[in-house]
């Protein structure tokens, strides 16, 4: 842990379980984790999943969101807390890109740029990715990834779109408490939220 408050851009992912629950919780474990202050998330949205050959129309459906917070810890261990957090979560790594519970990546962590065997940021495949991108602008219309330039501008390119989620509601609400504070200060209590759309009935199939 360093004296730097960087912002940080997460994005989340579910396509096993009750994926608008695991997306909640994963936004609450988030802002429960010293030294990490969440500042906003989005609606969940819904998108194919992506695999090793490509879009996978017979794979279950994600649902995926970004959340932004500030922080303090160091680059690695943001990461280690997000994959903490995954584990806690049922999150497995049999496959790669494979079906999982809960997916935690760290798409942008302030100005900083770095490329090491364990994380490289921005996140180098973000910019090719609506399910990033697009709750990502919901929350911050002027957001730029790194030198690639304006999130919209991005969105723009892009040849496919996701899809909205009957019901589902934003992750988190900001409060003045939530925005203000540095993440070396005590986490400020987020606002209450809705429910999650409820997922119980998903099993892992397709949606």
């Amino acid at each position: 842990m360093n004296d730097t408050t960087r912002r940080a851009v997460i994005a989340l992912g579910s396509n096993l379980g009750a994926r608008g629950e695991l997306l909640r919780d994963a936004v609450a474990a988030l802002a429960a984790t010293p030294g990490i202050i969440v500042v906003d998330a989005s609606t969940p949205v819904s998108s194919v999943a992506l695999t090793l050959d490509g879009l996978d129309e017979t794979r279950p459906e994600y649902l995926n969101a970004v959340a932004i917070v500030d922080t303090v810890l160091d680059p690695l261990d943001l990461l280690d807390a997000l994959h903490r957090i995954e584990s806690e979560h049922g999150r497995t790594r049999e496959v790669r890109w494979g079906d999982r519970t809960l997916d935690l990546d760290i798409v942008l962590l302030g100005d900083l740029e770095l490329d090491t065997d364990r994380l490289t940021v921005p996140h180098p495949r973000a910019a090719e990715r609506s399910f990033v991108l697009e709750p990502w602008a919901q929350i911050d219309p002027e957001a730029r990834l790194g030198r690639q330039g304006r999130v919209a501008d991005l969105i723009a390119r892009l040849p496919d779109r996701t899809r909205p989620v009957p019901g589902a509601t934003r992750l988190f609400e900001p409060t003045r408490a939530s925005s203000g504070p540095s993440a070396g200060d005590a986490a400020a209590p987020a606002a209450p939220a809705a429910p999650a759309p409820d997922d119980r009935r998903d099993d892992g199939g397709p949606s």
